[in-house]
């Protein structure tokens, strides 16, 4: 039990700490973008369950592979928040209060939209790329997934929580989540597990730009020192933001 407890603070114990201390100083104040969220995806489930809400909701954000590519974009960022019919919308929204929220506090708000945004459109862009390749192309698909409605917010969730755990050094929770999404693509191969996987790389490629930014950050920082000590040196992460 002892290395259990070990292990798991070294995983998870400086995450933890960053969202405990959040939620003891400003309680809900600290995820205000994440409970609206939540409340937007409630409205939207609620409304399209509607007979005079169902076309307005898919005409906002419906996205699918055979809508032109403009008008996908301009549905995409709201599309997030559009549960799928298919599943229970309780299975969305505790993706986004919970995700959604440790992605607030951790990041920021905007971060955190910006990369929710990024593998949602990264999935987005894979299913049209994959309908065009076609079924005997190895990342294609068949032209009838073209036709899938294309909303929720797993792909934004996934990326989120690679991009979190690799932020602070949770490499474990990080590989978890990436082996489970390769178990998922192998399982079932459908539009949604390979949206995910895009979503995964969308996630990756941004969790390399930040490290190339702070190492240029850290260099330029060293540089101005004099005699360029290194003396002081930290992580090279910003101040995490809430």
């Amino acid at each position: 039990m002892k290395t259990l407890a070990r292990l798991a603070r070294a995983e998870w114990g400086p995450l933890f700490v960053t969202v405990r201390r959040a939620l003891e100083e400003r309680r809900l104040r600290a995820i205000p973008v994440t409970l609206g969220a939540v409340l937007l995806t409630a409205l939207l489930q609620f409304a399209q369950n509607r007979s005079w809400g169902y076309r307005p909701v898919q005409d906002l954000g419906s996205v699918r592979a055979d809508v032109p590519l403009g008008l996908a974009l301009l549905r995409t960022p709201l599309s997030l928040f559009v549960p799928a019919l298919d599943l229970p919308v309780w299975g969305a929204l505790i993706q986004i209060l919970v995700v959604f929220g440790i992605a607030e506090i951790c990041l920021g708000w905007w971060r955190m939209l910006v990369i929710a945004y990024a593998a949602t459109l990264a999935g987005t862009l894979y299913a049209r790329i994959a309908v065009a390749l076609g079924p005997d192309h190895p990342l294609g698909l068949p032209a009838t997934d073209a036709r899938i409605v294309d909303t929720g917010p797993s792909a934004a969730v996934v990326g989120l929580a690679v991009f979190v755990a690799w932020r602070y050094r949770a490499y474990g929770t990080a590989a978890v989540v990436i082996a489970s999404m390769a178990v998922e693509v192998t399982l079932k191969g459908n539009l949604a597990g390979r949206e995910h996987i895009a979503a995964l790389a969308a996630a990756l490629v941004l969790c390399g730009i930040s490290a190339l930014r702070h190492r240029r950050r850290r260099r330029r920082r060293r540089h101005r020192r004099p005699g360029g000590s290194r003396a002081g040196r930290g992580s090279g992460f910003p101040p995490i933001m809430s």
